[in-house]
């Protein structure tokens, strides 16, 4: 074998046993295998050997044998200081196609569902926007940015909620005093107070309270968009993302390049340039960790999203509608 193949193989032993063997239990690892669903069986020292085709992080096509590619164990929610560290060699993103919102709500109710919130506590938000008087309302997904640069975290006098080094804001319920000090240093208007007990109960008094996954949640402290990275643990997309009928928005990792709504997998960089997009009030400083794409070429009039709501639901999008 010369240098050249020897240091091919290298390359691809490193990368089966840093990238590809561990792929299946990453947040997208499920996206990126069915991204790429070619098996062949070809024959290895006349033996049937069954192989796949997968994508690397650096954009390629590689086939592997099947046998040589497994997922991780899905690992327990973190709890108590465990839960400050965050995910290792994870920098999750959030990127949401304004294009294709069509106010379905879906996103709002799994999220609801996911952390077993009460009807009227919204962690994500979609917003009717009207940018100027020539152009037609759109559609706006917000939930919390899990900013690089959070004014939360700051004031918070006791520790209460921190930044991760997988990108995630999390809050401390067990630690949060409620004194709404983080509420209102909040410029995205992100986050809740919880006045009311959990929506059902759910053996909160035998279940230790995780950050990654906001439960058991309780009265009198803060809430917000945790970016569920209980789920990013199990390999599965957070609550919005996976139940987004439109597949408006797109979960991933900025240090493999890769986002996914579940449905097709881009590239993250290449996504953001190729539809130029932005972040939301950049010029506070803030650095947030979601990303919006213009609602050009729309999919769906927004009249679409009112279709299905009863008058007090419209009132909310008064304002916006009185002048179009």
């Amino acid at each position: 074998m010369s240098e050249k193949e020897k240091s091919k193989e290298s390359s691809r032993r490193h990368f089966l046993k840093s990238g590809l063997a561990i792929g299946a239990g990453t947040v997208l690892g499920s996206s990126l295998f069915s991204a790429c669903t070619n098996t062949c069986a070809q024959e290895v020292g006349g033996e049937e050997v069954e192989k796949i085709k997968l994508l690397t992080t650096e954009g390629k096509i590689v086939e592997v044998e099947k046998s040589k590619v497994y997922p991780i164990k899905p690992s327990e929610p973190a709890v108590g200081d465990a839960a400050k560290k965050g995910i290792p060699g994870r920098k999750f993103v959030m990127v949401i196609d304004l294009s294709k919102c069509a106010n379905a709500g879906k996103c709002t109710t799994a999220c609801q569902k996911g952390h077993n919130l009460q009807p009227d506590q919204e962690w994500m938000h979609v917003y009717l926007m009207k940018d100027n008087e020539y152009r037609d309302p759109y559609w706006f997904p917000k939930n919390c940015y899990h900013c690089d640069n959070p004014p939360c975290v700051k004031v918070c006098p006791v520790g209460a909620t921190f930044k991760r080094t997988d990108g995630c804001v999390l809050i401390d319920a067990d630690r949060c005093i409620g004194c709404k000090f983080c509420i209102s240093a909040c410029p995205y208007s992100a986050r809740i107070f919880n006045w009311k007990e959990a929506a059902e109960k759910l053996n909160a008094e035998k279940e230790e309270h995780s950050p990654e996954t906001s439960l058991p949640n309780q009265a009198g402290v803060v809430g917000k968009c945790d970016f569920c990275p209980d789920r990013s643990r199990k390999g599965e997309l957070p609550y919005c993302v996976s139940s987004c009928p439109m597949g408006a928005l797109y979960f991933g990792d900025i240090n493999e390049d890769v986002i996914s709504n579940g449905q097709e997998t881009l590239r993250f960089k290449q996504t953001l340039e190729d539809k130029a997009g932005y972040r939301f009030l950049e010029e506070l400083g803030t650095k947030p960790r979601v990303y919006y794409l213009p609602p050009v070429d729309r999919m769906f009039p927004y009249e679409r999203g009112l279709k299905d709501l009863d008058e007090t639901q419209k009132l909310k999008y008064k304002n916006v509608l009185d002048k179009s």
